[in-house]
């Protein structure tokens, strides 16, 4: 986690376990550590791991088991994928095209 950084810290740390997720160390049923046990482990309060739960659980990567915990969703790799790429096609695709053209680079550079 980077406190610097512009980006908010509870989406540095959704992007973490997103990226967990992609990597298979977290895999589809797995049991996630409570909010607490989570924001004591990587030291954060435990409010910026509810907001942290409630968007991965809004966007499908987790779900709640009442009165057991938090779990890693069916296809949640896939879920993770998908918005991901999306982002990218959405926000760095046109930031780098556009910055080509300042610099006045072509699509050519790619056939070397």
């Amino acid at each position: 986690m980077d406190f610097h950084s512009e980006k908010p810290i509870y989406l540095q740390i959704t992007d973490m376990i997103s990226d967990r997720i992609l990597s298979g160390e977290l895999k589809d049923g797995d049991r996630i550590p409570s909010v607490r046990e989570y924001g004591a482990e990587i030291g954060v309060n435990p409010n910026t791991m509810v907001r942290v739960y409630e968007k991965l659980t809004a966007d499908g990567v987790i779900f709640n088991k009442r009165g057991i915990g938090y779990f890693v969703s069916e296809n949640a790799s896939e879920t993770v994928l998908s918005a991901r790429r999306k982002e990218f096609l959405e926000k760095e695709v046109p930031a780098i095209l556009q910055r080509m053209r300042l610099l006045g680079l072509g699509t050519e550079i790619f056939n070397k």
